[in-house]
């Protein structure tokens, strides 16, 4: 494109040449320059809005306010909707951590006023004096709230393993010959060497003999199964249990049996009666304990209980 310049004050005509680049930047001049000044009229419009009282104006920088608002409060509730779930989840997890409390204060024998979970724990103190307080801020809380999710999430699975390690000890335990197998305030024949009493020489006693009247009842000392159930030349009407690993208990001289052989027998159930059958020379309640054949002190496992039980 060519442009000629004819003036007065030239003594000949001049001629311009413009290239595209020319008009390219000509242009790009021209669109910065608009948008330099539509910035600058949007940014006085809105500075002296107020101070103009034009309608317009105002209605504009009133709709601007408020889109802004709404986008904080759409931000807010955003962060309060996460947060309220997080805080659901954490109040499930302090449910089961009750649940989980309860049953292993149970387990361990506290009673429930000594381990109270329901109750928050008290808290006090002075007025801080070092360091002014100060309030939270929105990603403070949000960090302190996850914090505290993961922390007691770690807890509520040691809860967990713990109350397995505890429901084991306790199953254990109700599978071992603890309990007394009858009322008994003395016992007339202790484990180990005796003079027996029929033949009057040396001879070991692989029981405990307590005195009981017959009818007496005679109770499971752990729970197990029933491996037999019937009269013995020797041992008269006995019963077998098996409570596992290898531990079997056994009750004789008895004058009523009240199980059979295959019964699944809990802890304290009642399983025959006291008599004097079978080689005995009176009422009273021949009680063994064998691990794998070989006979037991039964008082070992008798004193335990009774050791547990003033201990608590």
């Amino acid at each position: 494109m060519q442009i000629i310049l004819i003036s007065d004050r030239l003594a000949k005509a001049r001629t311009l040449s413009l290239s595209p680049g020319h008009l390219a930047l000509a242009a790009l001049a021209a669109v910065l320059l608009v948008l330099a000044g539509t910035a600058g009229l949007y940014w006085l419009t809105f500075r002296y809005a107020g101070e103009a009282r034009i309608p317009v104006l105002e209605q504009m920088l009133l709709a601007a306010n408020q889109a802004e608002a709404e986008r904080g409060r759409a931000f807010v509730q955003q962060n309060l909707n996460a947060m309220a779930v997080k805080l659901g989840e954490m109040q499930a997890q302090l449910t089961r951590l009750d649940a989980l409390g309860e049953r292993l204060s149970s387990i361990a024998g506290l009673r429930p006023q000594e381990f109270r979970l329901s109750e928050a724990p008290g808290l006090g103190g002075a007025a801080p004096t070092l360091l002014p307080p100060q309030n939270l801020s929105l990603a403070e809380f949000s960090d302190k709230l996850a914090s505290l999710a993961r922390n007691v999430e770690t807890r509520n699975d040691m809860l967990g393993v713990l109350d397995a390690q505890l429901f084991e000890q306790a199953v254990k335990k109700r599978l071992m010959p603890t309990m007394m197998p009858v009322r008994a305030p003395y016992n007339a024949s202790s484990f180990g060497r005796r003079i027996d009493p029929f033949t009057g020489q040396w001879a070991m006693h692989e029981g405990i003999d307590f005195l009981a009247d017959v009818g007496s009842s005679i109770v499971a000392a752990a729970s197990g199964v029933v491996t037999f159930a019937g009269f013995h030349p020797q041992y008269g009407y006995m019963v077998d249990i098996d409570h596992g690993n290898d531990l079997v208990t056994r009750y004789a001289h008895s004058s009523k049996l009240f199980v059979k052989e295959g019964d699944i027998v809990q802890r304290g159930r009642k399983i025959a009666e006291v008599g004097s059958t079978g080689r005995s020379t009176g009422p009273h309640l021949h009680f063994e304990v064998r691990y794998r054949g070989a006979a037991q002190n039964p008082m070992k496992f008798l004193m335990s209980n009774t050791q547990s039980a003033r201990a608590k």
